[in-house]
């Protein structure tokens, strides 16, 4: 009965321990098992979280060259021109000695032209002419309202033309006065006013003549 026991004890001790190992077995594979899913499960959250790369930095580019200076073509010398020296050549000259003969035709006479004739001039005055009313031709009485507020005055000199009849068809302003208006003045007057016995040629016939003179425009003394 002893040694059955013994062998019987034996057994459940052996037993017990096989027991243990399958427990420790199955623990083992239980916990690897948790911790083969927790680590999976931490690796899919990774993954969930990717976290790019940062991009990275711009290519610097690099400074464009410098422009190249264009280098200036070499100085072109043109060569010297050439000049040709004409070469002169002397012309020979053949002397002959040549006998002059004596024309027998006369030579030709020529004539004088007639010279043009002289235009005629005026005809000579044999009686000159004859003022009449000489004193009222032009007075002071006559002095522009213009030419006395400007006080202008001086002497006006003149040659009047006049026909056979004794009138006058001209009148030209020999010496100024200094004063146009005086000038015109004295003018415009003579021609309406002056009048002459006409001018006689040594026939007797009438004839047209000139007749010059001078005013002295001085402005009335109050």
């Amino acid at each position: 009965m002893a040694y059955a026991d013994r062998n019987i004890g034996g057994s459940r001790i052996v037993a017990v321990v096989i027991v243990a190992l399958i427990v420790a077995g199955m623990g083992y594979a239980f916990v690897t098992g948790l911790a083969y899913q927790f680590v999976k499960k931490k690796v899919e959250d990774l993954n969930a979280f990717d976290v790019k790369d940062p991009p990275p930095p711009p290519e610097e580019k690099p400074p464009p060259p410098p422009p190249d200076t264009p280098v200036p073509p070499p100085p072109v010398y043109s060569p010297p021109a050439i000049v040709q020296t004409p070469q002169v050549v002397q012309p020979t000259v053949i002397t002959q000695n040549v006998v002059s003969t004596p024309d027998p035709r006369p030579e030709p006479k020529v004539e004088p032209r007639p010279e043009p004739p002289k235009p005629a001039g005026p005809p000579a005055v044999a009686k000159a002419l004859v003022p009449k009313g000489q004193g009222s031709w032009v007075t002071n009485d006559d002095y522009p309202p213009a030419a006395l507020r400007g006080e202008q005055q001086g002497t006006t000199r003149f040659t009047l033309s006049v026909d056979p009849s004794g009138r006058v068809t001209n009148c030209t302003i020999t010496g100024s006065s200094g004063s146009a208006l005086l000038d015109n003045t004295a003018c415009n007057l003579l021609k309406r006013r002056a009048r002459f016995g006409p001018a006689e040629d040594a026939s007797g016939n009438k004839i047209p003549a000139t007749y010059s003179n001078r005013f002295r425009w001085e402005i009335p003394k109050d």
